[in-house]
C-alpha cells in the first residue's frame, strides 16, 4: 500500500524519533527562502528608486 511503512534495517530510530529530531531542528529551509525572496524584493525596491525614480527630477 502506498501509506504503508518503509521497512528498516534493525538499526534505526523509530519513526516518532525521527519525527521529533526533525521538529527540533526548526523550519530553517523556510527561513532561508524567505530571507531570499524579502532580499530580492528589496533589491527590486532600491533598484527602482534610483534607476526610474531619481532621474526623472524634482516634481514641481
Amino acid at each position: 500500500m502506498i501509506n504503508s511503512p518503509v521497512p528498516s534495517g534493525g538499526n534505526e530510530p523509530p519513526e516518532a524519533e525521527r519525527v521529533d529530531e526533525i521538529v527540533r531542528r526548526g523550519p530553517r529551509g523556510a527561513i532561508v527562502v524567505a530571507g531570499i525572496a524579502t532580499a530580492i524584493v528589496i533589491g527590486m525596491w532600491y533598484a527602482f528608486y534610483f534607476l526610474v525614480y531619481l532621474p526623472c527630477g524634482v516634481i514641481q
